[in-house]
């Protein structure tokens, strides 16, 4: 008979340069259980196989589109050196890619708040490895929306925070950065977030002490800067507001950044200046478009205006928006394009924009309520199993290879560490070849400015995008 220790090997692909929130929050639920887990970090250390081979239960952890990939990949190796540990999927890409995970190998997927989910995982191995029946199909939820009492993250065995991404600050070199949740889920339901088809307009948070108590532990390990996680910290604003004042508090040079929707940075308008007073450097916000129809379509909840009112409003309280764009669409049209790095440019945030983000392409994702619209539909091609979406091109081909191009540019600017403005300007040219052969090329008007270096506002050295 087996001990009731079971070896857990708990493994993160990508989660854009952060120490993996979730691997360290349901380590800290299994290790509490008297469970041996490793936590496997391959962003940042290669696959330890001694851990892999000994496990009883492997565990992939899915937050995202390019970590489902990494992880689909990894799953011959994996089987290649442990053939009898029990396959888990969990997280945000788990459940809605469960049809090909289970074809993968998996025995178990996990969605929503999956750290129960896991706890009740490896209890039911555990029955089974001492002999009581524990057959049969799945007994836990796929998808989970329980209210959890949330433990303190343990984040032993992962690689240190210095070795994770670091915030970029205006002369005033790097600064590491810890990383935490205050909250899942997300009370709203655009069109093309991958958030929708598992939480459904639901959102849960995790207890103002047991975040406090992670940053805490995150400066002693090193942190000067914290990431919140959160899908949006404004979905409980009086909840996020008691953390960073607290926070402001306790740590009062220590800087944060944090995700909220433009939405609700218009009705909490009142609010944005508490943030800047308690560390806030920059609020990132995925405002995806400029154009109100392609907004529609998105059911993002705001408009052109509100966006331009927005950044306006930053402006005026000195502090810095962090917009990302989706601006290759099957809508999207060249001079579509051109009015996106147009405004971006007039309203001075060519600084404050990512790169990458003016080349991200839109995603149709398996359960994706895109799919609700029949335009939708019309241009989307069959589940492509390799790639996780539903391919589509473009009704105009220059508009397909326009994205290719902007792409191309930015690699090559990131490659050689060129500032933000001197790409922007490059892609600011291609746009504007790009409609040469109809008469739409415009001329460049927008000169980058001389004195403004790429540090001119603050950044994570890993931009964020899916």
């Amino acid at each position: 008979m087996r001990s009731a220790r079971m070896k857990i090997a708990l493994i993160s692909t990508y989660e854009l340069g952060r120490q993996p929130f979730g691997l360290a929050s349901p380590t800290a639920w299994l290790r509490a259980r008297g469970h041996d887990v490793a936590c496997l970090d391959l962003s940042r250390e290669s696959l330890d196989e001694e851990s892999v081979r000994g496990a009883d239960l492997i565990a992939f952890y899915l937050p995202m589109h390019t970590a489902t990939r990494l992880a689909a990949q990894l799953v011959p190796a994996i089987r290649a050196l442990n053939a009898h540990a029990h396959l888990c999927f969990y997280g945000l890409y788990a459940p809605v890619n469960e049809s090909y995970l289970r074809e993968l190998g998996a025995g178990t997927i996990l969605g929503g708040e999956f750290e129960d989910g896991l706890v009740k995982l490896a209890e039911r191995l555990q029955s089974r490895a001492n002999g009581r029946h524990n057959g049969g199909s799945q007994p836990e939820p796929v998808i989970s929306l329980a209210r959890q009492q949330f433990l303190v993250p343990d984040r032993a065995g992962l690689p240190p925070l210095a070795h994770y991404a670091h915030v970029v600050m205006p002369s005033a070199g790097h600064r590491v950065v810890g990383y935490t949740e205050a909250s899942r889920g997300c009370k709203h339901l655009c069109r093309h977030c991958p958030i929708v088809p598992v939480y459904n307009g639901a959102f849960r948070i995790v207890a103002r002490e047991v975040v406090l108590e992670d940053i805490r532990r995150q400066v002693a390990a090193g942190a000067a800067h914290i990431t919140f996680g959160d899908p949006d910290f404004f979905n409980g604003p009086a909840h996020a507001l008691s953390i960073v004042r607290a926070l402001h508090e306790e740590f009062p040079a220590l800087s944060y950044d944090v995700t909220i929707k433009i939405e609700h940075l218009r009705k909490h308008d009142a609010d944005l200046a508490a943030l800047r007073d308690t560390g806030c450097l920059f609020v990132t916000s995925a405002v995806e478009s400029v154009d109100d129809a392609e907004l529609a379509r998105l059911d993002k909840g705001h408009t052109r205006v509100d966006f331009l009112r927005v950044a306006a409003r930053f402006r005026e309280l000195g502090m810095t928006l962090a917009p990302a764009f989706v601006p290759f669409t099957p809508w999207t049209t060249l001079a579509g394009f051109r009015d996106l790095l147009r405004v971006i440019a007039e309203n001075d945030l060519v600084e404050n924009v990512a790169p990458v983000q003016l080349g991200i392409r839109l995603l149709i994702p398996a359960g994706s309520r895109l799919l609700e619209l029949a335009e939708a539909r019309a241009i989307a091609g069959p589940f492509d199993r390799q790639s996780l979406v539903h391919p589509w091109k473009h009704s105009d081909p220059r508009v397909d290879a326009l994205c290719a191009r902007v792409l191309e540019i930015v690699q090559r600017g990131e490659k050689f560490k060129r500032r933000r403005a001197e790409i922007f300007e490059k892609i600011w040219r291609a746009a504007a070849e790009a409609g040469a052969d109809d008469g739409a090329a415009e001329p460049l008007l927008w000169q980058p400015p001389v004195l403004v270096s790429r540090a001119a506002v603050p950044f994570l050295n890993e931009p964020w995008y899916c």
